[in-house]
């Protein structure tokens, strides 16, 4: 399971496809960097849930 910013879904399918592998990605919004510490938080918290889900289910 990872977590990456919108900016790579097209890297992570092209190299999904190259590897023959789908790993379960959850997107957040991009960029990061130049974000505040409570933009940070809150991306962070949006995709808590979500994280947590895939954390969790078989």
């Amino acid at each position: 399971m990872g977590v990456a910013t919108t900016a790579f879904v097209e890297a992570a399918a092209a190299q999904s496809a190259t590897l023959g592998y789908e790993p379960s990605l959850v997107w957040v919004p991009h960029p990061i960097q130049d974000r505040t510490d409570d933009e940070i938080r809150q991306i962070a918290d949006n995709a808590f849930d979500e994280i947590l889900r895939r954390l969790t289910s078989t």
